[in-house]
């Protein structure tokens, strides 16, 4: 069976007196029955040559499948008197929220639990649904999350009464998928986030809860290339609203208890300067670009913002990327990246401390973690052999202690396999990272079929991690590589930079490795 061919109808595209030729502008229009057959064709002639790969196509997604776990809940996460996690059901479409009533983590076996939102209970058949942005009332008695069920970025904002299970009668319409909502120190005013025609979240209301009346407007961005989110601190005292482009940021804020009054601009924004904002004490913490590519961290008085009352927490490392602080009453946790590897780093006492984890892979983030006071904080951490590990790391003593491990259905002996780190020379000179994993006899009998992947942009990053779907190729002998091109932010900050607009064409890669490798897929 021969492929078909699209015919070419000549379609010059002409800006700023240059003419860029584009024979195939016609399969644009959808509508169009020659459009709609050729790609019939096309599906045809895949379907033809797929066909004899049907069973083996049939096997391995029977193989994956038999890896999911039948049933998976987060580790609880305590807020207040409660803890707050998970569930998730293999037979189930979406994922259950619930909550326990309980003084410790040692009591949650024998208490009741308690289903905050059950989102298969909202969906309806065939129809398409997403809920996000789910955020408990200060007093844990109400629920205000988002749903959507048309595919775009317009959510509605609903609330719901736990106790209850009654819905409250706010239905907010056209409210930004995430970062969008946040409640206030009460729990009797919610903020929330809506988008222009763009679905480009523009303007910041202020709701009463049970007022019928019209919202109140604190915040327009008018600038249409910067976006708004919305935030509360980790301490719950302030509300930060960030407005920002790729490469420019400003932070607006306000007291979370406060009924009236307006937002206040900690620094006006200013081309190529990125920052964001959080509470700690009476200070707000700042973490910048300025001056520092790969960010460091200040602190200020809450009451005095002057550039000339920060102080700097620890020594700025060009080597270290800060991305993101999380304050707790007792210490700060710092997330980033160092040598080309996730990290966090505890700060207390003036001094800053790396965690250490065993393997020479991995990927460690901050757990789903809901209050300020406590001095257990919920780490995430997972590499291609270790399944994700929820860790409780005890601030008062350091340590860490496992809570969880993730299940893996079927049999998984971690020592059947390898992980390690090679490093590809680009053309330029660079060497360019990449992570590997295999069954340790992929190569008895010579080279080993390869998957290859790579993703280089928006600064997004490709770490490692442990997916059970993957075994069944693994077993089989293929090896997994993931080239980490410049473009992600691996490497920090500057790694981003490296893959973008005038740089782009220095980084693509020459592979280079010690390992006999041919690619069968890309």
């Amino acid at each position: 069976m021969q492929p078909p061919k699209a015919k070419r109808i000549p379609h010059p595209h002409v800006l700023h007196d240059h003419v860029r030729p584009d024979d195939y502008y016609w399969l644009r229009e959808r509508e169009n029955p020659e459009v709609i057959q050729y790609l019939e064709a096309e599906n045809q002639y895949y379907d033809a040559h797929m066909r004899p790969l049907a069973p083996l196509a049939d096997k391995i997604y029977e193989q994956m499948v038999a890896r999911i776990p039948e049933a998976e809940n987060d580790v609880p996460a305590v807020r207040g008197p409660y803890y707050y996690y998970k569930k998730m059901d293999k037979n189930l479409q979406y994922p259950i929220y619930v909550r326990k009533r309980a003084t410790s983590r040692d009591e949650l076996a024998t208490a009741s639990e308690e289903i905050v939102l059950d989102v298969n209970a909202l969906a309806r058949d065939g129809e398409y649904l997403s809920v996000t942005v789910l955020r408990i009332s200060p007093d844990h008695r109400h629920l205000a999350y988002l749903e959507n069920r048309d595919g775009t970025d317009k959510y509605t904002l609903c609330v719901r009464d736990i106790e209850t299970g009654e819905m409250l009668p706010e239905k907010i319409e056209n409210v930004f998928i995430y970062e969008s909502v946040e409640w206030d120190r009460t729990g009797e005013f919610l903020y929330y986030l809506t988008v222009d025609e763009s679905q480009r979240p523009y303007r910041l209301w202020r709701h009463q809860i049970g007022h019928t009346g019209q919202d109140e407007l604190l915040y327009e961005e008018t600038d249409i290339t910067f976006t708004l989110s919305l935030a509360k601190s980790r301490s719950g005292r302030y509300l930060f609203l960030t407005s920002s482009t790729k490469t420019t940021s400003e932070v607006h804020f306000i007291a979370a208890d406060a009924k009236t009054g307006s937002l206040q601009v900690v620094d006006e924004r200013r081309a190529g300067i990125l920052y964001e904002v959080e509470h700690w004490g009476e200070d707000f913490l700042i973490l910048s670009n300025e001056g520092a590519t790969n960010f460091h961290l200040w602190r200020c008085p809450t009451d005095d913002l002057a550039p000339s009352g920060r102080t700097e927490l620890f020594s700025y490392d060009k080597s270290r990327y800060l991305q993101a602080v999380y304050p707790f009453k007792e210490a700060l946790i710092i997330s980033g990246r160092e040598d080309g590897l996730t990290a966090l780093w505890v700060y207390r006492d003036g001094s800053l401390t790396r965690l250490d984890w065993d393997e020479p892979l991995y990927t460690v983030a901050m757990g789903h973690n809901l209050s300020y006071d406590t001095t257990e904080v919920l780490i995430e951490y997972e590499s291609y052999l270790t399944p994700r590990t929820t860790y409780l790391y005890h601030l008062d003593t350091n340590s860490k202690t496992p809570l969880q491990v993730a299940p893996v259905a079927g049999e998984f002996t971690p020592e059947a396999y390898r992980q390690e780190r090679l490093f590809a020379t680009a053309p330029d000179g660079v060497r360019v990272p990449m992570t590997v994993v295999y069954r340790k006899d992929a190569f008895a009998n010579g080279p080993a079929p390869l998957i290859l992947s790579g993703y280089g942009s928006y600064g997004i990053t490709s770490d490692p991690h442990f997916d059970a779907t993957r075994l069944p190729f693994l077993d089989s002998g293929i090896v997994f590589v993931t080239a980490q091109v410049r473009g992600g932010s691996e490497m920090g900050h500057d790694w981003y930079e490296d893959g973008k607009l005038l740089n782009e064409r220095f980084a693509e890669l020459t592979f280079t490795t010690h390992l006999t490798l041919y690619i069968v897929f890309h």
